[in-house]
């Protein structure tokens, strides 16, 4: 049996009912739809918009310079470690003083000299002795003529070629340049070194050969060696 009870709005039991379920139901939907709207809301606050091209293309390029600015720096960390390295071997092979080394080594590179070619040079030439000076008047180092130096530096006198690094540039740069003017033929250029470039010339146009032994003396144990492949 239906109970048809009428309340004091003139609604039954069950038309009662109805309406709760109906009010339920209804406060269920608005529940879903404001956690629906609250979790876009969210979502979209997550959401930050992309930067601007440009942005991102000026943080690329200063991402790329600072990558070169520090394989810069390493490269040249890498170039004074095989410096010093280089020194050390050169100070230890020919028993001579660091600073003397370092001297000889980073001239020679200045003026385009193979390293080991100035290291023999020096020791064939004055055993790196300073003060050393031939009966025809070679001086220090690199053994060389005071007209020659002034060929290089008007004005030079006999003193300052006893200064280690003016005598081993000038003796360094004369050596670079027989070298060239004998295209790259470094025996040439040794002989030409040790007996004077005219004296050379003068055999050549005679037909003879100017070499006396000097050149391989210099190149023995270095890469230009004769029979050492390069």
């Amino acid at each position: 049996m239906h109970d048809d009870t009428i309340d004091p709005h003139g609604r039954t039991r069950w038309t009662r009912r109805l309406l709760a379920r109906g009010v339920a139901l209804l406060a269920a939907t608005l529940l879903i739809s404001a956690l629906a709207g609250s979790s876009s809301g969210a979502r979209a606050a997550d959401a930050v918009p992309p930067p601007p091209l440009g942005v991102v293309a000026d943080e690329v390029r200063a991402l790329s310079q600072r990558l070169e600015n520090t394989r810069g720096e390493l490269a040249v960390a890498r170039a004074q470690v095989d410096r010093a390295n280089a020194v050390m071997r050169y100070s230890g092979l020919y028993q001579v003083p660091a600073d003397l080394a370092a001297a000889i080594y980073d001239i020679a590179l200045s003026e385009g000299v193979d390293t080991d070619v100035a290291f023999r040079l020096v020791k064939i030439e004055s055993n790196f002795k300073r003060a050393a000076l031939s009966s025809k008047g070679a001086i220090g180092y690199t053994q060389i003529q005071v007209p020659t130096a002034r060929f290089y530096e008007p004005g030079l006198n006999e003193n300052q070629l006893y200064d280690r690094d003016v005598n081993l540039r000038l003796g360094f740069r004369f050596l670079r340049d027989l070298t060239r003017r004998y295209n790259g033929d470094l025996e040439m250029a040794l002989v030409a070194y040790n007996r004077g470039p005219g004296r050379v010339e003068e055999i050549l146009l005679q037909g003879g050969d100017p070499s006396n032994g000097y050149a391989e003396a210099v190149l023995k144990g270095t890469r230009h060696e004769s029979g050492v492949a390069n």
